[in-house]
């Protein structure tokens, strides 16, 4: 991207009946055309401004989980391809990318294996002049969150399209699906994990620790997180053992904790955030080994 062209990066949300499933992840090239001229016009009655940038949509909606990666990489994908799409450049373009024989490149294909939650994202870009697209940006994140309700005629398309059940449609930016997956990660009972995936989505080259006995010990840092992994005596011996814990119940409680370790490593792999496991035997500082 030359230096006078900025992205803004957002997602229709589909939010479907608890329990149900879409018919299909991706739609075919045609559908995504029309698709596609129906979110362009929610957005330019949204934030008019946008009229002026390139528009780039792809037919398939996704988990939260694999829109909130480090360095957004189907957004930037997005990006890449909008940039390399044919077309008059002087103009703006909406450029919505579809299925071709039922598949799409593996960078935008949906992780069949992520489908189960009731929101799933649709993700767009709008690109152009740094100034336009800085105001568009700034307008989105004022706007789509309270107001970004999709048309009647774009929840019902996307509805039959992907044969799913939608009980709610709207725009939101990354930030604004940040902040809800947040809110839900806080329900599932993950909130100490939240701000780890937070550095590495909006801090990638920061420091963040998770370090809130009874719960997992964990350091984020050089773009991976790195757990303390605890036998049973470095557990009781470094104060990770629940208060008042009789020996009679230590293994049990043992057991749960390494749970929730397995539990906090798999949703930030969902998040594509590399994870490591350092061995911190009993008699160590486990805190020092996670900063070496």
């Amino acid at each position: 991207m030359s230096d006078t062209r900025l992205s803004c990066f957002g997602a229709l949300a589909l939010e479907l009946t608890p329990g149900a499933l879409a018919g299909r992840l991706a739609l075919p090239q045609d559908q995504a055309r029309e698709l596609g001229a129906l979110v362009a016009s929610d957005l330019l009655k949204l934030v008019p401004e946008v009229a002026a940038l390139d528009l780039a949509f792809v037919a398939a909606h996704f988990d939260p989980a694999e829109l909130l990666r480090p360095g957004w990489p189907r957004h930037a994908r997005l990006v890449e391809l909008a940039q390399g799409a044919p077309g008059r450049r002087d103009e703006a373009r909406v450029i919505a990318f579809g299925s071709h024989d039922g598949r799409l490149p593996e960078v935008l294909a949906p992780d069949e294996n992520l489908v189960g939650g009731p929101l799933r994202l649709l993700p767009f870009v709008a690109v152009g002049d740094e100034a336009i697209a800085t105001t568009v940006g700034h307008a989105f994140e004022e706007r789509l969150l309270d107001t970004g309700m999709a048309g009647a005629d774009t929840a019902l398309y996307a509805q039959t399209a992907f044969g799913a059940q939608v009980e709610h449609a709207r725009y939101l930016t990354v930030h604004d699906l940040c902040a809800l997956t947040a809110v839900q990660y806080e329900h599932a009972g993950l909130k100490p994990l939240w701000p780890l995936i937070e550095a590495a989505l909006l801090a990638p080259e920061g420091e963040e620790w998770l370090d809130a006995p009874p719960e997992p010990l964990a350091r984020y840092a050089a773009q991976q997180v790195r757990f303390a992994m605890l036998d049973i005596d470095a557990w009781a011996e470094g104060g990770f053992a629940p208060a008042g814990i009789d020996a009679e119940r230590m293994p049990h409680a043992f057991d749960q904790f390494t749970m929730r370790q397995r539990q906090f490593a798999a949703v930030l792999a969902a998040h594509g955030i590399a994870v490591v496991f350092d061995h911190a035997p009993a008699g160590h500082d486990p805190r020092a080994l996670l900063r070496g």
